[in-house]
């Protein structure tokens, strides 16, 4: 059995936290801008970093786990 639980919630944490998809912290011109579709080298590692916290959690200490087979 494949624990596909760590891969879905990595692929839609990735998609959501793309900086300039939905919205980038820090921005060029405001703290946080929504929807900009630009990004600079502060906004990859914050998002790197709320990446990193939200995927820990929810597979760690909620234990999200999807079996197949």
């Amino acid at each position: 059995m494949a624990d596909w639980g760590p891969v879905v919630i990595g692929v839609v944490l990735f998609i959501l936290l793309s900086p300039g998809l939905l919205f980038q912290l820090p921005g060029h011109t405001r703290h946080v801008e929504f929807g900009g579709f630009h990004t600079n080298g502060k906004s990859v590692a914050v998002h790197t970093l709320i990446f990193f916290a939200i995927f820990t959690i929810l597979i760690l200490a909620v234990g999200v786990h999807i079996h197949t087979g």
